[in-house]
């Protein structure tokens, strides 16, 4: 999967490869998947009918800069907990 292919098709792919391995935050989208919009590309998944969670959290950027309501992406299990 090439992260240098901005088609919002490919962004949407990345995205729901990323969360089937672990959930993952706006940031960490941004930074590991060349993703610039993530929350207007989950909107546009959960119109297709995946069924995509969001949890808003404080985090750290990479630089140690405190952020606060960052949302992390996740898809529920069956109990429906985090993946």
């Amino acid at each position: 999967m090439k992260i240098t292919d901005t088609s919002a098709r490919s962004q949407r792919s990345r995205i729901l490869a990323r969360l089937q391995e672990a959930p993952a935050t706006t940031v960490e989208l941004m930074q590991e998947l060349n993703i610039m919009r993530p929350g207007a590309r989950i909107n546009e998944l959960r119109g297709e009918g995946h069924d995509i969670r969001t949890h808003l959290q404080d985090v750290l950027d990479p630089w140690g800069r405190p952020h606060t309501r960052v949302a992390l992406y996740y898809l529920p299990t069956e109990d429906g907990r985090a993946a």
